[in-house]
């Protein structure tokens, strides 16, 4: 087990405060516009090469330049560039294209079938033109191939495969690739786990301004995880992360002023970092956020924003924040004392199994059976039925 800011992870989350997304490709928006606009080296251009390589005869210019042309006209029409967007002219033009090999145009009808722009959403269709993308070169659709892979959408799940097109894209320089190629080798998935390798990807990513790849470049010099523990340079890689704006990078370079790893001690800082990543909804910043108000600790103390916060993270199942609405509800601190409502939280982190160290579970089951001594069976009947409701409803 390890501890990233707090919480307790087992080897597989170790780089959960940066997990990739379902569908990267299409929440990241850079990487999106590369693969529909096609900032990369020049696809055509790279065909031609691989079609003479194989005594294939290349196109003539005029049919190149016909096939740029309805390239150009789709990716027009799918993003409003001069036009009234329209994903179904997108798709014709792409179609026409992509029919011909034209491997941008091919990505792009692959991405139409994925979102359901233009036409029905088809992975397996979406899957037949990011192949035939992939299969000439072209770096953001060996990535986006390799996310199918991945996910299981229009293929079974593979790994291993994954693995694959991952480390093809990667190596074109594709800092999307190059981040999920550092988590496969993190924790293990598809390939041997191997930190030092991992490494190296995050940090060609984080060096073309990858936010989540900076983030986990600077997890493993928080933990000497591939490299030698550097407190420095980790928050180095969080700041880098966090001014884009990354919730994770937030929380954990709030953590690095809470604790003075890295960076002087700045319990004010501390609070500015937890509060933008808590904002946005990261249940980390949001319970630190909480025990920050409840010690006084870069803020006034304040038990009832304590309980607000703790309260927005133990909806989101951390046990830590649980176990701490259940002590305010116990004491009556920010809350109407309530030994009903203590108890059902006491509950849910006692059972919550995903991240509390059994140290942690040990004090929790000391409280709870402290506090039910007090209590009436009725009232033990009531704690319990409240905590199976809230289990049902989240």
């Amino acid at each position: 087990m390890c501890e990233v800011h707090g919480i307790a992870m087992n080897e597989a989350d170790k780089f959960a405060l940066v997990p990739r997304p379902p569908g990267a490709l299409e929440k990241a928006a850079p990487g999106a516009k590369r693969v529909l606009a096609g900032m990369v080296q020049d696809a055509l251009a790279l065909t031609r090469t691989k079609f003479q390589a194989q005594n294939i005869p290349a196109l003539p210019s005029d049919t190149r330049a016909d096939l740029e042309s309805w390239y150009e006209k789709g990716k027009d029409c799918h993003f409003g560039n001069g036009v009234t967007q329209d994903y179904t002219e997108a798709v014709k033009w792409w179609r026409k294209a992509a029919e011909q090999g034209h491997a941008k145009a091919q990505c792009g009808l692959g991405m139409c079938y994925d979102h359901g722009h233009g036409v029905s959403k088809d992975y397996a269709e979406a899957v037949r033109w990011c192949r035939k993308a992939a299969e000439q070169g072209f770096a953001p659709a060996e990535f986006k191939l390799g996310t199918y892979y991945s996910e299981g959408h229009g293929v079974p799940r593979d790994a291993a495969e994954a693995f694959e097109w991952y480390r093809k894209a990667a190596g074109q320089g594709e800092a999307l690739a190059q981040y999920s190629l550092g988590e496969f080798y993190a924790i293990g998935r598809g390939t041997s786990q191997d930190y030092a390798q991992a490494v190296k990807c995050y940090r060609k990513a984080a060096e073309q301004g990858f936010a989540a790849a900076q983030c986990n470049l600077g997890v493993c010099y928080d933990h000497g995880h591939g490299v030698p523990r550097d407190a420095a340079e980790a928050v180095k890689w969080y700041r880098k992360a966090a001014v884009q704006g990354l919730a994770g990078a937030q929380c954990n370079l709030g953590a690095s002023y809470y604790r003075g790893e890295g960076v002087s001690q700045d319990y004010a800082e501390a609070v500015r970092w937890y509060s933008k990543a808590a904002e946005q909804g990261n249940s980390v910043a949001q319970k630190d956020l909480g025990w920050s108000y409840y010690h006084g600790h870069g803020v006034l103390q304040n038990y009832g924003e304590a309980v607000k916060w703790f309260r927005k993270a133990a909806a989101q199942g951390i046990a830590d924040a649980q176990g701490a609405l259940g002590s305010m509800y116990a004491s009556g601190r920010g809350v109407s004392q309530d030994n009903v409502e203590a108890y059902k939280w006491f509950m849910l982190a006692v059972n919550n199994t995903r991240n509390v160290s059994e140290q942690r579970r040990k004090y929790l089951v000391e409280w709870m059976a402290a506090l039910s001594s007090t209590m009436t069976p009725d009232q033990i009947q009531e704690g319990e039925r409240r905590y199976r409701e809230f289990k049902q409803g989240g």
